[in-house]
C-alpha cells in the first residue's frame, strides 16, 4: 500500500520492550483497517509462493477498501492544493486526480508484489524479525525495501521493490498532465512508494507487540 498515515499508528511502539517470539498467524488487517496480507510472523519452514499466490496477494493489497478510501483522501488533498493545475477544479478534476493516484498504487503493487517477484523468483512477503531491541527491529523492517528473500530462501537486493516502483513511477507519465511528467515528479512518486512501504514494514513488525500492550490481546 502507498499510504502515509502509518506514522500515527507507530507512536505507541516507541515504548515497547522486547516481546516473546510467537508463531501466531498475522491478522489480515491491523486495527481492522490497514491491510496486512503479506506478513509472515515467524519465517520457519515457509513454503515459497506460487505465481498465482503472488498475483492474489497483489490483488488483495491493490483493491482493499483501505486503498480506495485513502486514495480518496489524498485526491482530496491534491484537489485542495490544486496539484496538476491543468486538470482544474470540480468533480471531473477530482475524478482525474483520484484515478491517477489509484493507478499509481495499483500499478506499483502489481509490479512489486506479483510481476517482478514471479519473474525474478523473489518473495514479496514481509518476514517479521519478532525479537531483539527496538532499534534493531526498526532497522531490519526499514531495510526490507532494499533487501528481500528469494523463493529459495536466501536474502538479496530487493529488485522487485526498487525496479517495480521505479517503472510504476515512470509509467505515470502516460496519464499525468505535463506538470506531472517531469523528472522531479517521477522521482517523487518513486520515493513516496518506497518510503511508504518501509514505514508500513515497521508498523507490521511491531503491531503484535502494540496489540498486546495497548489492546491487551
Amino acid at each position: 500500500m502507498r499510504v502515509f498515515g502509518f506514522v500515527l499508528l507507530l507512536l505507541p511502539g516507541i515504548a515497547l520492550c522486547q516481546p516473546p517470539d510467537t508463531d501466531e498467524k498475522p491478522e489480515d488487517h491491523i486495527l481492522g483497517v490497514v491491510p496486512n496480507y503479506n506478513t509472515v510472523a515467524v519465517p520457519k519452514n515457509v513454503e515459497p509462493m506460487t505465481p498465482g499466490e503472488k498475483f492474489k496477494l497483489a490483488s488483495k493489497d491493490a483493491f482493499d477498501p483501505f486503498a480506495w478510501g485513502m486514495t480518496g483522501v489524498y485526491a482530496g488533498v491534491a484537489q485542495w492544493h490544486n496539484q496538476y493545475p491543468e486538470w482544474g477544479q470540480g468533480d471531473a478534476a477530482y475524478g482525474k486526480r483520484y484515478g491517477a493516484l489509484f493507478a499509481d498504487q495499483a500499478v506499483s503493487t502489481y509490479l512489486s508484489e506479483s510481476l517482478f517477484p514471479t519473474l525474478l523468483h523473489e518473495d514479496p512477503r514481509f518476514f517479521r524479525l519478532g525479537k531483539g531491541s527496538f532499534w534493531k527491529r526498526t532497522g531490519y523492517a526499514l531495510s526490507r525495501v532494499i533487501v528481500n528473500r528469494t523463493d529459495a530462501g536466501p536474502d538479496r537486493f530487493n529488485n522487485s521493490e526498487i525496479e517495480g516502483n521505479m517503472i510504476a513511477a515512470a509509467l505515470g507519465t502516460l496519464y499525468y498532465p505535463a506538470s506531472g511528467r517531469t523528472v522531479t515528479q517521477t522521482i517523487e512518486r518513486f520515493s513516496v512508494s518506497v518510503l511508504s512501504d518501509a514505514g508500513f514494514n515497521v508498523l507490521k513488525e511491531f503491531w503484535p507487540d502494540m496489540r498486546r500492550k495497548v489492546l491487551k490481546r
